[in-house]
């Protein structure tokens, strides 16, 4: 195995910065940003239960620093190049094509869209590869579904059992991402192990047809027929819960989280420390949110700001999942990664889907273990 960590990976997510490239990095030092992708690293590691591999490992931050914290430490078999203090794009791919030249059999990346570009551009479809996801909104289809399943394709790439796959590798433009443009591109292709469920999809681009469009705006008039007054509304991510801000006709962020109460706009933007002081001033609050098309992904992907502590303020029961008919339709689970295990066991289970004006589905959450 080559082990590659992008050690800034997801960063961004928690204090709502959607991403990690750039200065954003140096912001999300400056509000406090605590690192996300060794844990998520050393949580693939330790989970890997089988001993007949070894570890061709990128150098201090970006792998060894992990290796060697984990329960295979004596798997090391070279370290494979070196890194200054601050590790860059740069170094990721020159170590990955540093690896393929020495000989791997699998090349296992920690991080996002952007080092799975990275990758993409070093090895291209050279070597198999796999992604443990420990970015902020991982689009591309090359990542398990969380560091736990990951462990699991490795084992089955090892065993043999796992089919190699053509893989999408799709990244976004961050400036643009954080001035609320989505643009999505497809950057090229990897090879990765799939077992069935444990890989997940890439996201789906949100359809604008008339029906999609009266469908969104059908669930967003009922949601706020329903409001209950002097409560807290905190409005996740995407078309679908926004359309509720455009039919209150306020201001949103499409791509981050808002928060409305008696039919205002109270935070715009908001992030983890922010969320949690208004939480402390509100008794009672909703969280509006929808799965991403495709992937089925309630929490874990685009929106960490609602982090392990928020949620767990908000509850389970103050959870009100939104979705289209069309996008439904496409997810046979709703998946749930937050990084707390107990938390992911606590927000699985079976959820009422308002999919309509007054029409609800129920829809099964999961966390692979």
């Amino acid at each position: 195995m080559g082990f590659i960590v992008n050690p800034i990976a997801g960063m961004g997510g928690a204090v709502g910065l959607k991403g990690t490239d750039g200065e954003a990095y140096r912001l999300a030092l400056r509000r406090g940003a605590k690192p996300v992708s060794p844990l998520r690293a050393l949580e693939f590691l330790n989970y890997i239960k089988i001993n007949d591999f070894l570890i061709k490992s990128a150098p201090s931050v970006m792998g060894l620093n992990i290796v060697m914290g984990s329960r295979h430490r004596d798997k090391i078999l070279k370290v494979i190049g070196d890194v200054k203090r601050e590790t860059t794009a740069e170094d990721t791919k020159r170590i990955a094509r540093l690896m393929v030249e020495d000989g791997i059999d699998i090349l296992v990346f920690v991080g996002g869209d952007g080092t799975a570009r990275d990758i993409c551009e070093a090895v291209n479809e050279e070597v198999v590869t796999l992604g443990v996801p420990s970015g902020v909104k991982m689009y591309s289809s090359v990542f398990a579904v969380n560091p736990r399943a990951g462990a699991r394709v490795f084992e089955e790439y090892v065993k043999g059992n796992a089919v190699i796959v053509e893989r999408e590798v799709l990244d976004i433009d961050e400036e643009a991402f954080r001035r609320d443009t989505l643009k999505v591109k497809l950057y090229g292709y990897l090879k990765i192990p799939v077992i069935s469920e444990y890989i997940q999809s890439s996201k789906s681009p949100s359809l604008s047809s008339s029906d999609e469009e009266e469908n969104k705006y059908a669930i967003a008039r009922y949601v706020i027929e329903n409001m209950e007054k002097n409560t807290l509304y905190i409005l996740g991510p995407g078309t679908t819960v926004k359309a509720i801000s455009r039919v209150l006709n306020i201001p949103y962020t499409l791509l981050g989280v808002d928060v409305v109460l008696n039919g205002r706009l109270l935070m715009k933007d908001a992030w983890e420390k922010p969320l949690l002081e208004i939480l402390d001033q509100y008794d009672k609050v909703k969280l509006i949110i929808t799965p991403i098309g495709g992937q089925g992904f309630l929490f874990g992907r685009g929106n960490q700001q609602l982090t392990p502590k928020v949620l767990r303020r908000i509850g389970k029961e103050n959870i009100v999942v939104v979705a289209t008919w069309n996008k439904i339709r496409e997810i046979k689970y709703l998946l749930i990664d937050t990084g707390d295990h107990e938390l992911d066991d606590m927000l699985s289970g079976y959820y009422k889907v308002l999919v309509d004006y007054n029409r609800y589905i129920v829809k099964k959450a999961i966390t692979l273990q």
